[in-house]
């Protein structure tokens, strides 16, 4: 394939977009919380806790209820969702991980209206996900498009 002038400054311009999206507040503060959540000796440990319950909730469910222990395990696997959840660093880690993520839904959304209106952009939130094209145009279904 040949490289044309358009893709080289394509390619330019979007190597400058990415530069300024990991130069951005919102990424340093993101950088800052990974940091600090894989230096937390006790938010590891939850995670780590948290992980081996939710292993064997797994092997639970393959009997659902009728296993012997489905309802001891399925609590301590709520308990410890929850504490890990509470734990003040991963909650600012969880916070920090969405806002990068708002981010980077954001400059995809506006790169797509940009190409066409029509591009659906996959954003994982429902909100977002449900506006614009319903999704009928090429599915087969009826079409949702204003």
């Amino acid at each position: 394939m040949l490289a044309t002038l358009d893709s080289v400054l394509l390619t330019d311009e979007a190597e400058e977009l990415g530069k300024m999206i990991s130069e951005s507040e919102i990424a340093f503060q993101y950088r800052q919380a990974k940091s600090k959540l894989k230096n937390d000796r006790e938010a590891q440990r939850l995670i780590g806790e948290f992980i081996k319950l939710k292993d064997l909730y797994e092997e639970v469910q393959r009997f659902g209820r009728y296993h012997p222990d489905f309802l001891s395990i399925t609590t301590r696997v709520r308990e410890a969702k929850r504490d890990m959840d509470m734990h003040q660093t991963v909650a600012e880690y969880r916070q920090a991980e969405r806002e990068m993520e708002d981010l980077l839904n954001e400059v995809s959304k506006l790169i797509a209206g940009e190409v066409s209106p029509m591009i659906k952009v996959p954003t994982g939130n429902p909100f977002f996900d449900k506006q614009g094209c319903g999704g009928g145009c090429g599915s087969g279904g009826s079409c949702g498009c204003s």
